[in-house]
């Protein structure tokens, strides 16, 4: 390191010797009054230290790659996480080496120097643009372009678009390749992604609209109110199974997976509508079961991955996070506006019923403004001819990855066929595309999974468990203790899902880079618990502060966890997992749903011992739970970067 970054600043020193013989000449040529050819040959001279510079950066970016491979393999060998802590404690050291790399404030000056010189020399006539003023008003030239890229790509910052990004929990494939990057922009269209998102905000206003009359929707058909439970999570239930048949549809299609789930929905939500004037309970969770179908999150997600350039994929996943935020606010908040009452012909419209109808509404709405402007992406077509730098560079990553006992550097020169074609090892390119095949089976998605893994599926969980427990029952606790009305149960929930993205953004830009992420992840699982504590009711008579207070400390905390357990994730989970069917967003959608399904069950299980004991009752296997969690993240702290 010492080695590369001594020559790093020697030939920064040269760039910058070279930068002030060229601002000489080009004082010389400002006085001139026909200097014209003069100034070609001196923006020519600029783009030659552009060049220059390029290739500098590109030879740190090889040996930070470099870097980086011989410490996963020191990581294989010490069996824990070795990188994260050897660059932490390195990269804001005073002293520490790494610091010029990471900065990259000399770097900067030069870029500065070139982009302010060729802006003057373009601008000459006397029609100077600073590019401090105005810039906008000022062209930079493509090489400035080139130099900036490469500075962005070697940077490694944490920001609070990265954080929301990775709380998306879209997974990012490591060996993506250039030519797959192009494809990406070839598929990109703002109007369906657009479109997509819209899906993920409609989706989670549709699962949170009903949460605050599901007690009342219950009552009035007959039932108890803790058959609230069952009625806020059928839709889970169904999107246990949705999830899977709509990733997999997703290899072959979008716009049609979309359409699908669109009908579903404005089924599902009339039918959810219907079932009081029809008396039937059944009706209603039949309904209910329709939109959970209707679940088109995986496509979402996958259309984020496959379809967006990398470029953009960071704010894509952001804005994914912000949608899902946005309708789980809006939900609740849009129940406060339907307190009305009336009849259609033999249809009634009230507080309990126009939640299925707005929604059913806003799907008839949203597909066909899906019809009209969704473009259909074109297939991939997956090449059998690989370049040769491209085979070479797959090839030396796969065995600097797998090989622990082979030398950290490998000859990547190709073998010298019968007919004086260059060969490569079958074995090993066999190898390398074995480890970029996606995973085919649930059953092989599972044997990826390291004990680390496993402990952040339980992480989540387990959040995902006392967050449902929290919102679902809410409507019956309050009624039954604080004689809360609808609008009242609303305004509660609708405050805590507006906490999300100021969490969100609160942690993405401060806490993440104070502490590392498996000390917050400690810390929020501890919150967590210490929320479930102060929420049974012991002895003393149960308050309002009491509630309200644990439950923010409870539902901040959960989201604290899940932002820091999906970074946690997206970067220890198999590269393997990134694509196909069985992809890491599915596995972590399916223990999340899984968790909802167990949640809302044990609602209305709970129920059969009684309003009074109710609020008891849930939160015991919530404790339990969060417990075994923390047990579980200490055993595998070590192992947590």
């Amino acid at each position: 390191i010492e080695k590369i970054v001594l020559f790093l600043l020697e030939q920064q020193g040269q760039l910058a010797n070279r930068l002030c013989d060229l601002r000489q000449q080009h004082d010389v040529i400002l006085q001139l009054s026909n200097g014209g050819s003069k100034i070609c040959e001196l923006q020519e001279a600029y783009r030659g230290v552009g060049h220059d510079l390029l290739r500098l950066l590109f030879f740190v970016e090889m040996n930070a790659i470099g870097l980086r491979k011989i410490l996963k393999k020191f990581d294989k060998r010490f069996g824990y996480r070795f990188t994260n802590y050897y660059v932490k404690t390195r990269a804001n050291h005073p002293y520490s080496q790494l610091r010029q790399v990471f900065r990259h404030v000399g770097i900067g000056a030069v870029v500065g120097a070139i982009s302010r010189n060729l802006a003057d020399l373009q601008d000459h006539q006397e029609n100077y643009v600073s590019i401090y003023d105005q810039p906008a008003l000022s062209h930079p030239d493509p090489i400035v372009h080139s130099i900036k890229a490469a500075v962005n790509k070697l940077s490694n910052s944490t920001n609070f678009l990265e954080f929301l990004g990775k709380h998306a929990f879209i997974m990012q494939d490591d060996l993506r390749s250039p030519s797959e990057d192009d494809v990406a922009e070839q598929r990109y269209h703002f109007m369906s992604l657009l479109l997509n998102l819209v899906n993920t905000f409609l989706y989670m206003v549709n699962t949170y609209i009903i949460v605050p009359t599901a007690d009342d929707y219950s009552l009035s058909l007959g039932a108890a109110a803790t058959v609230c439970g069952v009625v806020i999570g059928s839709m889970a239930v169904a999107q246990v199974f949705s999830s899977v048949y709509f990733s997999a549809w997703s290899n072959r299609s979008y716009l049609r997976p979309l359409v699908f789930s669109s009908i579903v929905l404005l089924i599902g939500n009339t039918l959810y509508a219907l079932a009081y004037d029809l008396n039937s309970i059944v009706v209603l969770l039949v309904g209910r079961l329709f939109c959970g179908l209707g679940s088109a999150r995986a496509v979402n997600r996958r259309y984020i991955s496959d379809c967006v350039p990398h470029k953009l994929r960071m704010r894509a996943s952001a804005g994914f996070v912000s949608a899902s935020a946005l309708g789980m606010a809006c939900g609740p908040a849009l129940a406060c506006l339907f307190q009305t009452d009336f009849k259609i012909y033999k249809l009634t419209f009230n507080q309990e019923t126009l939640p299925g109808w707005i929604m059913a509404i806003s799907w008839l709405i949203y597909l066909l403004w899906l019809s009209i402007s969704f473009r259909e992406p074109p297939q991939e077509i997956k090449q059998d001819i690989i370049p040769q730098e491209a085979r070479a560079g797959t090839v030396v990553n796969y065995a600097v990855e797998n090989g622990i006992t082979q030398p950290l550097l490998l000859s990547t020169e190709p073998k010298q066929g019968e007919n004086g074609d260059q060969e490569y090892d079958d074995g090993e390119e066999e190898s390398c595309e074995k480890t970029r095949k996606p995973v085919t089976s649930i059953v092989s998605a599972y044997r990826l999974l390291t004990p680390s893994v496993k402990v952040q599926l339980l992480v989540y969980f387990m959040l995902k468990y006392a967050m449902e427990i929290l919102l679902a029952e809410a409507s019956v606790i309050t009624a039954y203790y604080f004689i809360w009305s609808t609008n009242s149960v609303a305004i509660f929930l609708a405050c805590l899902g507006l906490t999300v993205l100021p969490v969100n953004i609160i942690v993405g830009t401060y806490i993440s880079n104070m502490f590392e992420e498996r000390q917050v992840l400690l810390a929020s699982e501890i919150m967590v618990l210490i929320g479930i504590l102060l929420s049974f009711h012991i002895g003393i008579p149960y308050s309002i502060p009491q509630y309200v207070g644990s439950a923010l400390i409870t539902f901040v905390s959960a989201e604290v966890l899940e932002g820091v357990n999906l970074s946690l994730l997206s970067r220890v989970m198999s590269s393997r997992l990134s694509r196909g069917t069985y992809n890491g967003g599915l596995l972590s959608t399916e223990a999340g749903t899984l968790a909802r399904v167990i949640a809302d069950g044990t609602i209305t299980l709970s129920g059969y011992f009684g309003v009074a004991k109710l609020l008891n009752a849930t939160l015991v296997p919530s404790l339990f739970i969060c417990i075994s969690s923390i047990i579980a993240t200490c055993f595998t702290y070590n192992s947590l970067y």
